[in-house]
């Protein structure tokens, strides 16, 4: 969403621009930062286009930096712009510029993003340790049933199902995870991850067509 968002106020921009780029002190086009930030609480998308293409790099580096992965931070970079464009009218001046404002809206972001890998990380773990235990304590019971057992044969579709889960892109398994282990809604996860809905249903579409497909792979009914 926020991609097209952009993409569309970049056409505008250029339709509508003389043709000047930065001066290297803070000019793209016409306007101050101060400005464009007004232009944008107006609706003028002229204004936010230009605002995008002035501090999008120096956040985007932000980004790669705090994440370790560009891809990553490009789809948290459009997160951050699209809440520029919605909420544009909560921007103080007296608290900080406009690349500062900008700048703490992408590193706020980045954190909340490794927040949840880290989360994810801990269930993995817990998850983890918790098949360890039940299996020490069916190691008796097991050694008398055959090896083709329905229980053995569901612990190794476990142990599929998770190594298939660390293969997703983290945003795919974010969402799977929070739609399937934690059981919430589309707009629940859009909630806990402040991303579009749209973004939501893309990411768990995605995951769910990768998970099925990477267990065909190996054999095993998705």
């Amino acid at each position: 969403m926020s991609e097209d968002l952009t993409a569309g106020l970049r056409t505008d921009d250029s339709a509508g621009s003389d043709g000047g780029g930065s001066d290297g002190g803070g000019s793209v086009g016409s306007g101050s930062d101060e400005e464009l930030v007004r232009g944008t609480v107006a609706g003028d998308t002229a204004a936010f286009a230009r605002l995008f293409d002035r501090h999008s790099p120096c956040a985007l580096g932000l980004l790669v930096k705090m994440l370790g992965s560009r891809g990553e931070a490009e789809e948290v970079l459009q997160e951050v712009f699209l809440q520029v464009w919605r909420r544009a009218g909560s921007y103080d001046p007296t608290r900080a510029g406009v690349r500062g404002w900008i700048l703490l809206l992408a590193r706020s972001r980045a954190l909340d993003r490794i927040r949840s890998r880290r989360a994810r990380q801990r269930r993995e773990q817990a998850a983890h340790e918790q098949g360890a235990r039940e299996q020490e304590s069916r190691v008796g019971v097991e050694a008398e049933e055959p090896v083709g057992t329905r229980r053995l044969e569901a612990r190794e579709r476990s142990r599929e199902v998770f190594g298939a889960l660390r293969e997703l892109p983290d945003e795919q398994r974010q969402a799977v995870e929070l739609a399937f282990f934690e059981g919430l809604s589309h707009s629940q996860i859009a909630d806990r991850t402040e991303a579009p809905l749209g973004t939501v249903k893309s990411r768990v579409l995605l995951g769910m067509r990768r998970l099925r497909l990477t267990l065909q792979a190996r054999g095993m009914t998705a």
